[in-house]
């Protein structure tokens, strides 16, 4: 067992002449978060070029934000098909198709004409990089659960942070020396090396590969029974509420920084940073109290951070006009006590579902690009930037928090009627 019958995660006892994983700890951890990352790099990269866009192909803002929009649809739907598609036939051959797919479409965007090729390449760079989300959790519930699964997940979180943390600022400074189409050409280096890296380094890892879950009535099946068990649903939602904040905060936050507060692409790019530094500090914390503690004892902590960031982003730009600071503060203080978090729930989300690791991870980075997408389009549609920041990601750190503490209760509650 992994765990109490409260839900506490244990270190791992595998029982004698239990066969090692395909892969140790450290190798699963250092692909999976090479694969978690490429979906946040693809989108973080191209964040700064953004309003410059609008001036290349003589568009509107909201047609630039348009491919952002589609790049995140891409990236959603598609993820309800690859995870199934690994548990039918392996983790490595159906990573290599899709990352081959996200190198076609990064060459296509490199050499786009019109905004509408954009549109057209964003969404199939979507597709591809979607494969990555779903792959880099399902190796890591392949081989391990409970305190061991939580420190690889708590190292692909931080790896998660360092990708989007200099690809800002890897996007502005490419911007600003060479262009936006070289932008492209640094997307497609990572694809080369990630593809070299799955051949070379990538083990499978799938003990239960079974076509018969592409069968449509078997995965419909599946992702009910998914959506329906709280042990999946609880975490999941503030994994995918968490997340697609972050997500939805990439879509603001170039416009009110750039167009309101006043900063360059390059600035943006440094100042984003501050997001990513918190989520890389709350993930080194994190690490340090798992030596000494309970993985699922940090959450409440992280959550009461989480809404405390969340009320204080609004109030500060409810009552103050914008600033650097007085924006990326509560960002920072949210990316800090989510990456508290997410290994945690993570973990608890996939850890009783071996035979759908796939399907399971697939699900949980369905809810979070969808939350993203949702959150995104919500921004959007309000029209002013700064309204969209101070109203949109606040609530949906609040659903998220509030999702997870009730269906806990509601938990239970129901536990306890059963005793």
């Amino acid at each position: 067992m992994t765990t109490t019958d409260a839900g506490t995660l244990r270190p791992d006892r595998p029982a004698t002449g239990t066969p090692l994983p395909p892969m140790n700890e450290t190798r699963t951890a250092v692909l999976g978060a090479a694969l978690v990352a490429i979906g946040p790099i693809t989108m973080a990269l191209y964040t700064p070029a953004m309003p410059v866009l609008a001036e290349v192909f003589s568009t509107s803002p909201s047609m630039v934000k348009l491919t952002l929009t589609a790049y995140f649809t891409g990236f959603a739907l598609t993820q309800l098909v690859c995870g199934p598609l690994t548990d039918a036939f392996g983790r490595k051959s159906v990573t290599l198709v899709f990352l081959a797919l996200y190198l076609a479409s990064t060459v296509m965007a490199t050499f786009a004409p019109t905004i509408e090729w954009m549109l057209v390449a964003r969404t199939m760079q979507g597709i591809g990089a979607s494969v990555g989300v779903a792959v880099s959790r399902a190796i890591v519930r392949d081989q391990f659960t409970g305190q061991t699964s939580v420190r690889i997940m708590n190292t692909i979180a931080m790896m998660l942070a360092i990708g989007p943390a200099l690809a800002p600022s890897i996007g502005g400074v490419t911007l600003e020396l060479f262009g936006w189409r070289e932008i492209f050409w640094a997307m497609m280096i990572y694809g080369v090396v990630l593809v070299v890296a799955i051949l070379a380094f990538l083990r499978e890892t799938n003990a239960y590969i079974d076509p018969s879950n592409l069968r449509p009535g078997v995965l419909l099946r599946n992702y009910l029974m998914l959506l329906t068990d709280l042990r999946f649903l609880q975490p999941s939602l503030l994994v995918g509420l968490g997340i697609g904040t972050i997500y939805t905060l990439a879509t603001i936050l170039p416009f009110v920084l750039i167009e309101q507060v006043g900063l360059t692409p390059t600035q943006f790019g440094f100042g984003m940073m501050i997001q990513s530094g918190s989520f890389i500090a709350g993930a080194i914390v994190t690490s340090r109290l798992l030596r000494r503690m309970d993985a699922a004892a940090i959450l409440p902590f992280s959550l009461s951070c989480m809404v405390l960031a969340g009320v204080v982003m609004v109030g500060l730009l409810t009552v103050f006009p914008p600033s650097f600071l007085r924006v990326m503060l509560p960002v920072g203080a949210f990316a800090f006590s989510l990456a508290m978090s997410l290994p945690s729930a993570s973990t608890e989300a996939l850890q009783g579902f071996p035979r759908l690791a796939g399907s399971a991870s697939s699900m949980m980075g369905f809810m979070q690009f969808g939350a993203g997408l949702a959150g995104s389009l919500v921004a959007a549609g309000l029209g002013d930037p700064l309204l969209g920041l101070m109203l949109v990601p606040p609530s949906m750190i609040f659903i998220g928090v509030g999702a997870y503490a009730g269906l806990g209760r509601y938990n239970r509650q129901r536990a306890a009627e059963r005793v």
